[in-house]
């Protein structure tokens, strides 16, 4: 509430002006004691503030999880004098990825050379699985008797360890290399057949009852209404498949030999150099995380939603 108040000298003017005088007085006065409260308004913050306030939100909680990895291997380490710490692994790999494709034979090939191979392999498996898998799932999906035909095989066939197949790679194809492709395979498969047929089914019954009242063919029916919709399931499968794929990659070539990251973890193990093996471990989750990041980026950008 705003009190209002005439000084002295405001009274005696008062007591001498005329009525005319008297008004403009008053009105002064008030004029005088009134004060307007002034709005006053929060700074805001500028681009760059707000800029950097997000940078730091973002990367600080990840820069803490890895702080924490690193004390926690530090102190097993220090309780385990066979286990390497932190530090002396860093400079094992920066000697290591100084030269990462030197080639002196076929059982001494620099980690550059291990990571290629096993790129290939996973590349080769992972795309021979999207190319059954993916027609099969809207097969599936598409048409019930075909679903219920192929239920108990895939019930029976999708729980089986992926290294349990690596016998029957060898058994067939003769040779290590495309067993480990088989492996993979077979492995990846599984999620994006599931995951295809899946979506297929969930597609709305009133899209099938306009591409009836529209006489659509099968192929448009594939094209304009049942990809759009399974897009998203399907590129759920793909990257769960392609993350069991470079799973089993290193298990598959521990077995089988010859060049890959697989082999080469092997290979340092009966060297017994486990600062290697650390390496081939951050190694293998950095080149998993990338390939799973580079297909949500794909899947983001064909999006139908």
């Amino acid at each position: 509430m705003t009190t209002i108040s005439l000084n002295q000298e405001s009274v005696a003017t008062l007591m001498q002006a005329d009525d005319a005088k008297l008004e403009s007085v008053i009105q002064a006065s008030v004029k005088a004691e009134v004060k307007t409260p002034v709005p006053t308004t929060p700074k805001k913050p500028g681009m760059l503030a707000l800029k950097s306030r997000e940078f730091f939100q973002w990367i600080i909680p990840p820069m803490f999880g890895i702080g924490l990895l690193l004390v926690v291997w530090t102190v097993i380490a220090h309780q385990s004098p066979n286990l390497p710490g932190p530090v002396s692994t860093w400079h094992s790999a920066v000697q290591l990825f100084s030269h990462p494709f030197y080639d002196n034979g076929p059982n001494d090939k620099g980690i550059g050379w291990n990571i290629v191979a096993s790129l290939e392999r996973v590349g080769l498996g992972f795309g021979l699985a999207a190319l059954v898998g993916i027609p099969m799932g809207f097969i599936l999906g598409r048409f019930e008797f075909m679903s219920r035909m192929a239920a108990p095989i895939i019930g029976l066939l999708r729980p089986v360890s992926p290294l349990a197949w690596l016998p029957i790679g060898l058994l067939v194809f003769k040779m290590a290399n495309p067993a480990a492709i088989w492996v993979i395979f077979i492995s990846a498969i599984w999620p994006m057949i599931i995951n295809t047929a899946v979506g297929v089914s969930k597609v709305p019954q009133d899209y099938m009852n306009v591409a009836k009242v529209l006489n659509l063919s099968e192929w448009k029916i594939v094209t304009k209404i049942l990809f759009p919709f399974v897009l998203p399931y399907m590129m759920t499968g793909v990257r769960l498949s392609i993350g069991v794929a470079w799973l089993v990659i290193v298990a598959a070539e521990m077995l089988t030999g010859g060049v890959g990251i697989g082999f080469w973890v092997w290979d340092e193990w009966n060297n017994l150099n486990v600062e290697h093996i650390i390496i081939a471990i951050f190694v293998v989750g950095i080149v998993g995380f990338m390939l799973e990041f580079l297909l949500l980026s794909i899947a983001k950008r064909f999006s139908y939603e």
